[in-house]
């Protein structure tokens, strides 16, 4: 290997190895501030080496263990489903989109472009949703407003399917009798499995870190996902600790909340189910998202 090659080879490992180290040291510090005593985060703030360790904070999610399991439940069956129907929704719309002998298919991608870039607002989705579909306080409410993202999975889905499936492939099988949905399933979808990962890890990431939909559309607790119940015990615990109405010995057991580490260890919580799944999909995310960003 001549030294310009080995000075390369050296220089991007230790590039790549910072960046790998600047990803990594947030997310280390985020579990340590979890594990922190409130009083050491209050007086020196977050570090990676802290005077007083506690368990505090994961001590008071565990008493609200009953209500957070279920709404683990609830948000595993929401990411799962939702996830399972977007991406059925979004490549059933991307593949006939991808063929050029569509009718009409230049004036639908219009209309996705144009949903990409104006929407109706908040009070008409909520009017539709509650007033006409009745969504509210069903779990159908945290699963069908996301079921088709946004137009941007669909255009990138459509360019994976125009540039990656040979079209011979399709006329093949075509002359061969098969109709479009079997071409469709029995062609189409096994050489997709990049960008279906792709599309299928972004939206699973939306379903789970979703909590608007939740405020918006539930008012009963047992149909709480998990961001939602994390959102109001920290909203909760931030007005325990803040309130200034309570007799003076409940306003000191209020005091030794662990506002700030609770506040990290709901962010652990939350990810680490999401982190454990990335590794599986890292490959499939990669590949599928440098081709399916090739315009068609």
């Amino acid at each position: 290997m001549a030294k310009e090659e080995r000075l390369w080879h050296w220089g991007s490992n230790i590039i790549l190895i910072l960046l790998s180290l600047a990803c990594i040291c947030p997310f280390l510090l985020l579990v340590i501030s979890s594990l922190t005593d409130e009083q050491s985060i209050i007086q020196q703030g977050y570090s990676f080496f802290p005077e007083t360790f506690s368990f505090a904070a994961y001590e008071y999610i565990w008493q609200q263990s009953s209500l957070i399991f279920n709404a683990y439940g609830i948000t595993i069956f929401v990411t799962v489903v939702g996830t399972a129907s977007s991406l059925l929704i979004t490549s059933m719309l991307a593949y006939p989109l991808s063929r050029p002998d569509l009718p009409g298919g230049k004036f639908v991608a219009f209309l996705l472009f144009f949903a990409l870039l104006f929407n109706g607002g908040l009070a008409p989705t909520y009017i539709i949703y509650t007033q006409i579909f009745y969504l509210k306080n069903t779990l159908a409410a945290l699963i069908i407003p996301g079921l088709l993202m946004n137009g941007f999975s669909v255009l990138m889905m459509r360019g994976f399917f125009m540039t990656t499936v040979p079209s011979s492939v399709l006329e093949s099988a075509s002359i061969d009798g098969a109709r479009e949905f079997t071409i469709y399933r029995k062609i189409v979808l096994p050489l997709s499995l990049p960008i279906l990962a792709v599309v299928g890890l972004l939206q699973g990431l939306m379903y789970w870190n979703d909590w608007f939909n939740g405020l918006i559309y539930l008012t009963d607790p047992k149909l709480y996902s998990l961001q939602t119940v994390m959102n109001q015990l920290m909203s909760n615990i931030q007005f325990l600790s803040n309130n200034s109405s309570v007799s003076s010995l409940a306003s000191d057991s209020m005091q030794e909340l662990p506002t700030e580490a609770f506040r990290m260890a709901i962010a652990v919580i939350s990810i680490a189910p999401i982190m454990l799944a990335y590794p599986f999909l890292q490959k499939y995310f990669v590949k599928g998202l440098a081709l399916g960003a090739v315009k068609g």
